[in-house]
């Protein structure tokens, strides 16, 4: 006796869909203690279907009761990474991926940020030449209002004397990062929320920082690297180490909507 199970086209949608989401929280997830969890819970989803489709009903409400209490469970367990998730989808990578050809989307969707640009780059440049160690964060849309009070209050205009006074190694305010809003130092000596990622032994504490304040939040950060002096350049929780002062001019300027760089004089 043959069976025959229609299949849709929406069907073969429905499966691509789940495997593309599936897809984008373990790339979210890898390297995290969370994976393990996740492949864990699918693994037994899986199960939990498959004997319900063989009708093999005391195991398939056994497993579908725990699955149902454990939704609950995961929303608290996995509440940083739910939230790292919620974030993306409200900054999505394909604005930037695809700007290139479809200029509108810039229009409609690209934020232009205040920032004195120079003044930045001269610090940074400057602290790394003289090897004192920095961490900067560029605020966008999250002004990060509940880390600023870890810190202490400035609120001055930016500018290059100032970044480094406050960086060097004998001021009081050198140990933590400096939050810039709308072109001005909100705050110094801020404590930022350090990754929970693996991450390669290149990157110290301020690294570890400045991937965890990108992680959570929309912000930008700048690392200078006290012991090699090397400029790094952190965004959506990516860090890209040793990189130029042209190079960090350059991402400023896409990333902060001052500039496009994309158009040829």
């Amino acid at each position: 006796m043959l069976l025959f199970i229609e299949i849709r086209l929406l069907d073969f949608i429905d499966v691509f869909l789940v495997a593309v989401l599936l897809f984008g929280i373990y790339r979210m997830l890898k390297g995290t203690v969370a994976i393990s969890i996740i492949l864990g819970l699918v693994g037994l989803f899986m199960f939990w279907k498959i004997f319900d489709a063989l009708q093999m009903e005391l195991v398939s409400q056994i497993l579908g009761a725990f699955i149902s209490v454990g939704l609950v469970a995961l929303i608290i367990i996995f509440q940083p990474e739910i939230r790292q998730f919620l974030l993306a989808l409200g900054r999505p990578q394909i604005i930037n991926k695809y700007s290139k050809n479809f200029p509108f989307l810039n229009t409609l969707f690209r934020e232009k940020y205040n920032l004195d640009l120079d003044a930045i780059i001269t610090s940074c440049r400057h602290m790394s030449n003289q090897k004192t160690g920095a961490l900067i964060v560029l605020t966008r849309q999250n002004e990060l209002h509940q880390i600023l009070a870890t810190g202490q209050a400035v609120d001055s205009g930016v500018s290059s004397s100032l970044l480094e006074n406050i960086f060097f190694k004998n001021s009081p305010l050198h140990d933590g990062a400096v939050i810039i809003t709308n072109n001005r130092i909100k705050s110094a000596a801020v404590i930022l929320p350090i990754t929970k990622k693996k991450v390669t032994r290149r990157a110290g504490l301020r690294h570890r920082a400045a991937i965890g304040i990108t992680e959570i939040s929309d912000a930008i950060a700048i690392v200078v690297s006290e012991e090699t002096g090397k400029i790094s350049y952190c965004e959506n929780g990516v860090l890209d180490f040793d990189i130029d002062a042209s190079i960090l001019q350059m991402r400023l300027n896409t990333d902060m909507g001052l500039k496009d760089f994309e158009k040829k004089d």
